[in-house]
């Protein structure tokens, strides 16, 4: 099917509250004059000024991945906690945490830490890539579908704070389970970095760039 953007329709969407406005074209703005000095249009409903597209917004979201996937790395190999008892010291990565409670019988919060800790970020990394490349790349390769990945992307960042649950909740069971010191290691800084920088970076990523080539060469989602 053909899909007709609310841009080429002559419409505009307030960021802040979602208000749609029909778009004010320059020629439009009183007083005359040189256009490029006027005034921004503003939302008929919470007045916040309207912007089509954040251009800068590709650009921003690159250096907010490249920051997270490197990272990522150290969040993952760097001990997340150190632990002191009386029968000594050990460092935990979060993989082996993982391994620790998958033989140890509790398989599912072994689970659970896999899937909030390694998995969950790393897709959440290679879905904002792929949105980037495209929409830099301007392709028309299923906007609806893509659409709908960073719609997924948008609603896991609001479940992001799982992962410090988690870890949490690794602490408290190690705790309870034998009589020791646990510290935070190099590696939970790290983690909590690249979760903070995923959220931002979906933030940043303006999904209506995705629409722009499908409106400019005409071509149908498949």
């Amino acid at each position: 099917m053909t899909y007709i953007t609310a841009a080429k329709a002559g419409f505009i969407a307030c960021h802040a509250c979602g208000n749609v406005d029909e778009r004010v074209t320059p020629s439009a703005h009183p007083g005359g004059g040189k256009h490029e000095h006027a005034p921004p249009q503003r939302c008929s409903r919470c007045g916040s000024p309207l912007h089509q597209r954040n251009f800068d917004s590709i650009p921003r979201t690159w250096a907010l991945l490249i920051a997270a996937a490197l990272l990522y790395i150290p969040a993952n190999l760097l001990p997340i906690m150190h632990t002191s008892s009386l029968v000594g010291s050990q460092d935990d990565t979060i993989m082996s945490g993982v391994v620790f409670f998958w033989t140890s019988g509790d398989w599912p919060l072994a689970i659970i830490i896999f899937i909030a800790s390694i998995l969950v970020p790393m897709l959440k990394l290679a879905v904002l890539t792929l949105l980037t490349i495209t929409a830099q790349r301007r392709s028309p390769w299923r906007p609806l579908q893509r659409t709908k990945l960073y719609r997924l992307v948008e609603s896991i960042g609001r479940w992001s704070m799982l992962d410090v649950f988690v870890i949490t909740l690794t602490v408290a069971l190690v705790r309870f389970k034998s009589l020791a010191v646990i510290t935070a290691g190099w590696g939970a800084l790290a983690f909590a970095a690249v979760v903070v920088l995923t959220m931002i970076a979906s933030m940043q990523f303006d999904p209506r760039l995705i629409w722009d080539n499908v409106e400019h060469s005409g071509q149908h989602d498949e």
